[in-house]
């Protein structure tokens, strides 16, 4: 650049001898380049409409391969075009919840969030607290200290006196250790306080999340929280990092300030000037720049909890594909997929741009303040000591003595106040630019907070969710108080042992979304009495056992079973699809037991044995011991894992077992067996099935039409399965 100036300024000259000024000169050239970079710019464009427009002339002339292509650039658009506008709708239905931002439920929310961080006055956090503001105090002490041996070191430098240097420069050197050490500490101490604050929250959160199997209400009853995960994992650990840092971000700026103005002071009255002006003129212009900052300041809460949200929402598409990756290949629908994940990381990405170009002129602005009035400010404070200082009276016969005495200790002054001043800046930049981690951090808080207010309204039974439109069906039998369904249903858990049935007086059987598949249910099933279900698709067969488990609400009427034992459980539930979960093969037997649940109830590996032999699954147990531990979900076919499921409901012996379809993919002699084993341990069979041979095994059958209705009687001995049943 250096010698494109130079040749630039001699090109300039000899058109100035030749009549051509270089103001005339240095306007061609920038208008030169100007109309260069217009030509850079606008070429691209021309030729890419020009290469449309060919296209589209000769559209003939393209492959099908460019033509699909083509449509489907076309349709990704449209469909992301409509997510977008998904989206907005949804903001804004949702304009009734407050906003993250800096207001009284921010302070709210922080102080509850705290309370969980620091559950007493004297606990292992407040002791790291304790610490580390020790840590930030004797920081600054030694700043300061610092910065009197640096004005010391200068003051003796122009002084000549190498004996007092070499003193000073060996303390300089010898504070080194503990300021290196403490700055360690601060960083370390801070780790540790994220660290502690996260894992109350996370303990705190992972105590709600399963309570009254919260972790199926969160996800399936209310519609508040679309990602549960992100929440859990990366907003907590964001939000405990931020609240840790911060804590010093904040803490240790005061101290300086504090600090290091008394420090000033100081030296202004040894410099016998005003100890107020100074401190005043910065307080003053800091106090008219942050006011200035805070107005003009976006929102960053707001736009820090959208980008949080759309980063989570971008996770979730991931684990959906991770999870369904066989259905997805078995369908081909990896462009669907990849269309979904374009227009989820295309949201991500336009959030993203927003907040940088919100940063862009903010930034500037706050680095204009920080970086050049703040500056000017600081010398016109070191200057006024000085300017201002009272003269000295000296006799004629030490005139230059006097004079190079008072050279050296305005030069000491003006060096120390120099690192203190910059010391002051750096705190208050440090102050300034933590407003825009606290407009962060409610964002942040928002998230985190709210998902603790949705565990406990759920866990009371409190459901926020998407409805069908309110009519007078669902208000005679649903109440709605606020826009939320209220349920005035009663679970009684009936405690004689001589009465072990369970019985339904007008309960509706109604959807998390408020659709009434059943209006009235009222039947009486007792310890012996096999339920056969059937019904079409979407009939409430499936309902009814999230109704009987206690999975869904219920909005009105009266739900009487068996208060639950605690060796033996009152209903055990066997879906089609059985989960194997993480652990060795004894575990999947036991499951939801643990191996002391299971030394403390006395059951030995033989018994196992026996179990999987009952359901023709000795030989996993001969190739595998009970204590080693596979992918059982990968490892078993989907008739094994069905009759491991079966396995575990011999292993607890429930009264009640819920078998929905769960013999689909077994053959009829090995689900015989089972059907028959079952009601020889004493287990009442309340079943779905579309299978017409286990007809027999059951004694009375609940039919439901689709439409409301239902019937619920007695078979006869020599009744068969009718193909209305099936469906």
């Amino acid at each position: 650049m250096t010698v494109f100036s130079k040749y630039v300024g001699r090109i300039a000259e000899k058109y100035d001898k030749s009549g051509l000024s270089k103001q005339a000169f240095s306007y061609a050239l920038v208008g030169t380049a100007l109309f260069a970079l217009t030509i850079k710019v606008t070429v691209p464009y021309i030729r890419n409409a020009q290469c449309i427009k060919h296209k589209n002339a000769n559209a003939g002339a393209l492959t099908p391969s460019e033509i699909d292509g083509l449509h489907d650039d076309l349709k990704l658009a449209e469909a992301e075009k409509l997510l977008v506008e998904k989206q907005l709708k949804k903001q804004q239905k949702n304009k009734q919840m407050l906003e993250p931002g800096l207001n009284k439920e921010f302070l709210k929310q922080l102080s509850m969030l705290v309370r969980i961080m620091i559950p007493q006055k004297l606990c292992y956090e407040t002791g790291l607290l304790t610490v580390h503001t020790l840590c930030l105090i004797s920081r600054t002490f030694l700043s300061i200290y610092v910065a009197a041996l640096e004005g010391a070191i200068v003051k003796f430098i122009v002084r000549k006196d190498i004996k007092q240097f070499a003193l000073v420069l060996l303390k300089w050197f010898g504070i080194a250790i503990p300021a290196t050490f403490i700055n360690s500490m601060i960083r370390f101490l801070e780790s540790k306080l994220s660290l502690a604050f996260r894992t109350r929250l996370v303990r705190h959160s992972y105590r709600l999340y399963f309570k009254n199997q919260n972790y199926y209400r969160v996800s399936n009853l209310d519609g508040r929280i679309e990602n549960a995960d992100h929440r859990l994992t990366e907003d907590i650990a964001v939000f405990s990092s931020s609240v840790a840092h911060l804590y010093s971000s904040l803490t240790k700026p005061c101290f300086d300030l504090m600090l290091i103005g008394l420090a000033l002071m100081r030296s202004s009255r040894k410099m016998k000037a005003n100890i107020l002006s100074g401190p005043a003129l910065s307080v003053s212009v800091i106090a008219l720049t942050a006011h200035i900052l805070r107005i003009v300041s976006p929102k960053f809460g707001q736009l820090v909890s959208e980008e949080a949200n759309r980063y989570g929402y971008l996770r979730h598409i991931h684990s959906r594909i991770i999870t369904n990756a066989e259905e997805i290949a078995f369908y081909s629908g990896h462009k669907v997929e990849l269309q979904q994940l374009r227009q989820a990381y295309n949201r991500l990405v336009n959030q993203m741009n927003n907040i940088f170009s919100q940063k862009l002129w903010f930034v500037m602005l706050e680095q204009f303040f920080m970086k050049y009035v703040w500056s000017g400010t600081g010398m016109v404070m070191v200057s006024l000591p000085i300017l201002t200082g009272a003269a000295s009276s000296t006799s004629n016969n030490r005139t230059m003595e006097i004079n190079d005495s008072s050279v050296s200790e305005r030069t000491q002054y003006l060096t120390t106040a120099r690192n203190l001043l910059i010391s002051a800046a750096d705190a208050i930049e440090r102050l300034m630019s933590s407003y825009k981690e606290i407009v962060a951090l409610a964002g942040y808080t928002y998230r985190v907070a709210g998902m603790l207010d949705v565990f406990e309204d759920t866990a009371q039974g409190i459901y926020s969710k998407a409805t069908i439109a309110e009519n007078e069906e669902i208000n005679g039998i649903i109440e709605f108080r606020g826009g939320k369904p209220i349920a005035k249903g009663r679970i009684i858990y009936i405690d004689d042992p001589g009465n072990m049935s369970i019985s339904l007086r007008a309960v509706p059987v109604v959807t998390p979304n408020c659709d009434i598949v059943v209006p009235s249910l009222t039947l009486c099933i007792e310890p012996g009495v096999h339920l056969l279900i059937t019904g079409p698709n979407g009939c409430g067969k499936s309902s009814l056992f999230r109704i009987l488990s206690g999975l869904w609400p219920i909005y009105a009427g009266e739900l009487h079973i068996p208060r639950p034992i605690k060796n033996k459980p009152c209903m055990f539930y066997i879906p089609q699809r059985p989960y194997m979960s993480i652990g060795s093969l004894c575990d999947q037997i036991i499951y939801p037991d643990t191996r002391d649940d299971m030394k403390r109830k006395g059951i030995t590996e033989n018994e196992l044995m026996n179990i999987l032999k009952l359901v023709s699954l000795e030989h996993i147990a001969q190739r595998n011991s009970f204590d080693v531990v596979r992918d059982w979900k990968d490892i078993l076919s989907g008739g094994e894992k069905q009759r491991m499921a079966v396995a575990r409901l011999f292993y607890h012996k429930p009264r009640y077992a819920l078998l929905d379809e769960c013999t689909s993919a077994v053959s009829i002699d090995v689900e015989n067996s089972i059907y028959e084993i079952a009601k020889s341990m004493g287990i009442t069979l309340l079943t779905i099935t579309h299978r017409p041979t286990l007809w027999k095994f059951h004694t009375h059958i609940l039919e439901f039409d689709g439409q409301g209705s239902w019937k619920f009687r007695q078979m006869n001995s020599n009744e068969n399965q009718k193909e209305k049943f099936i469906h």
